[in-house]
């Protein structure tokens, strides 16, 4: 029996025989060609091109279909790459030049081009996953060879795979491949996206499973706790299918709750939100009984495009939630581009460090008629909704001023112009840098809300990418210095009558429920499919014993300690979550 630990990305737990992925190594040939002959090398390499091109279009359809224009864009890189025409001259000068044949010419120019990728910031770096990809894909069309196609499994398998191209991962099928392990990959690569978006559990980052076993063995993968287990003995085979038993017996437990409100046993009403990314994920919020939106999250008008969206197209984004959510709450945050979103693969020279460089509202100042689209999307909309507004990223008070201006400068615009809008649409912002954490009374003053981004707030109080895998265990929302900045939070939003939710992925995770209503938080913003889970445990506490809790974890110096605690504390009073 051998176990391996990496990084849970999806959730869950599969049980299967291995189905190891091997590098794929094309044979090359390498002669030359007569001088006669590189015509025909040319017409060779213009008719792969081609192919290849209708493979990505069908391939970018079928993933919008199944998994959304999101995760199809991926395909959109690939296809520029293939039609860029600096590109395809560099092919056509190696064959002419060098009298080689199309598959030396593509072999020699892609891998070229993948050198320079490294050199490059990481932004691009990040890239050269999908030039080799687009290698192999043209390969095949000249070779003749046809690529693994992992659609037509017959049986159940767990698939290991030293990584995964964008076109692998989107072609998974869900029906027999019953979760997934990859040598490398972190959080946020294709392979976790992707794998999330189609249910199956699954563990990265494990840096040699694929030479640790063999086609045939029974695997047991874990995505909860980020194990993968290769040859189980009897025993522990049987524990983890009684594992797997419980916790689909677990989620059924949940539907109970679904409707029921969540209220403590000694009275004490939580508010629970849901975080979406897509207007037709309003619906699975009230699926799994949210009473409101917490976070909108906008990017993805820009993320799914090559064009910035229009202000009709925000409108009409905005609208659909609110029709679906009636006069329940829906908080829009303003966008939060940047960093490893949007702006760096457009820039003509990309940012060495873009988490601490021009994102979130700073990009917006210096995009201002970006920013006011949406701002007049959002008033227009408020006509039709409950709607309030939140800044991300704010650093200072200066910042929030000027946002707050800018927003009434608009308002006024729209006022010009015959538009009718609301002038009370509640105003927030996103702590989630230690100095809006530690100014958090002055801020106070001036919004009616906060909304704690525990996301962002770990990384920059821990200087710890929550992106990078070799990282990974030191990104926690257990460190004493963390919860000190929530606290802190929560008590000036007390003190002033301003309310205070979190939103982060820490407020989705159970270990944390009890301090967090210790420490007096009363409203969640989670991932829908966290909300059931959530309410069962609220229901089953009282505000008292989660106020002992939180004073316990103050005496604690360590977040292995307090993890500790906390997840023995949520293990008396739920032990099915575990």
């Amino acid at each position: 029996m051998d176990i391996r630990k990496g990084i849970g990305v999806s959730p869950g737990v599969a049980i299967a025989q291995a189905f190891v992925l091997d590098a794929e190594e094309l044979h090359i040939p390498q002669r030359r060609v007569r001088p006669e002959a590189i015509a025909e090398e040319l017409q060779r390499l213009a008719d792969a091109l081609a192919r290849s091109q209708e493979e990505l279009i069908s391939l970018r359809d079928r993933t919008a279909q199944r998994l959304g224009t999101e995760l199809a864009a991926i395909f959109d890189f690939h296809l520029a790459l293939l039609n860029d025409n600096t590109l395809q001259e560099r092919f056509r000068d190696s064959i002419n030049k060098e009298f080689v044949t199309a598959e030396s010419a593509v072999a020699g120019v892609l891998r070229s081009y993948a050198k320079e990728f490294l050199q490059m910031p990481q932004e691009w770096a990040d890239r050269v996953k999908d030039v080799y990809d687009i290698e192999k894909r043209l390969l095949r069309q000249l070779i003749g060879q046809s690529r693994e196609n992992l659609t037509k499994l017959r049986g159940d398998v767990v698939l290991l795979a030293r990584d995964l191209t964008p076109s692998q991962t989107a072609n998974l099928n869900r029906e027999h491949i019953r979760g997934l392990a990859t040598d490398a990959g972190g959080r946020t690569s294709h392979t976790a996206i992707v794998a999330k978006a189609l249910g199956i559990p699954a563990v990265v980052g494990l840096n040699d499973v694929t030479t640790s076993a063999n086609a045939g063995d029974i695997v047991i993968i874990d995505g909860n706790r980020g194990v993968v287990i290769i040859d189980p003995d009897q025993p522990t085979l049987e524990q983890h299918r009684q594992y797997e038993r419980r916790l689909v017996e677990f989620e059924q437990s949940l539907d109970l709750v679904r409707d029921l409100p969540a209220v403590t046993l000694d009275g004490h009403e939580v508010t629970l939100l849901g975080n979406i990314e897509f207007p037709e994920e309003a619906l699975t919020v009230l699926g799994k009984g949210g009473t409101g939106i917490g976070l909108y999250r906008t990017e993805f008008l820009y993320l799914g495009q090559e064009t910035e969206p229009t202000e009709e197209e925000h409108y009409k984004a905005y609208c659909q939630v609110l029709e679906v959510m009636g006069d329940r709450p829906v908080t829009i945050r303003t966008l939060d581009l940047g960093a490893d979103k949007y702006t760096q693969k457009r820039s003509a020279i990309p940012e060495r460090n873009p988490f601490l460089g021009c994102r979130s509202i700073r990009f917006c100042f210096q995009n201002m008629g970006l920013f006011k689209t949406q701002l007049r999307a959002i008033l227009r909309a408020s006509m039709n909704g409950n709607i309030s507004v939140m800044f991300p990223l704010i650093t200072s008070i200066m910042e929030l001023r000027q946002a707050k201006m800018i927003l009434r400068d608009v308002m006024e615009d729209l006022e010009d112009e015959g538009i009718h809008v609301r002038s009370d649409v509640p105003i927030g912002m996103m702590v989630e840098v230690p100095s809006a954490a530690l100014q958090c009374n002055d801020f106070a003053e001036e919004v009616d809300f906060f909304s704690i981004g525990t996301n962002d707030l770990i990384q920059y109080t821990l200087a710890v990418d929550r992106a990078n895998e070799r990282v990974a265990p030191l990104f926690t929302g257990a460190n004493p210095a963390v919860l000190g900045l929530i606290k802190q939070v929560i008590r000036a939003g007390q003190r002033h009558d301003v309310d205070v939710s979190l939103c982060g992925e820490m407020g989705g995770e159970i270990e944390y429920t009890l301090l967090l209503l210790g420490m007096g938080l009363r409203t969640f913003s989670v991932a829908p499919p966290s909300i059931p889970e959530l309410k069962k445990l609220i229901r089953s506490v009282t505000i008292e014993h989660a106020r002992q809790v939180a004073r316990r974890v103050s005496t604690f110096v360590t977040d292995t300690e307090i993890l500790s605690y906390l997840r023995d504390q949520v293990r008396q009073v739920m032990p099915e979550a575990f």
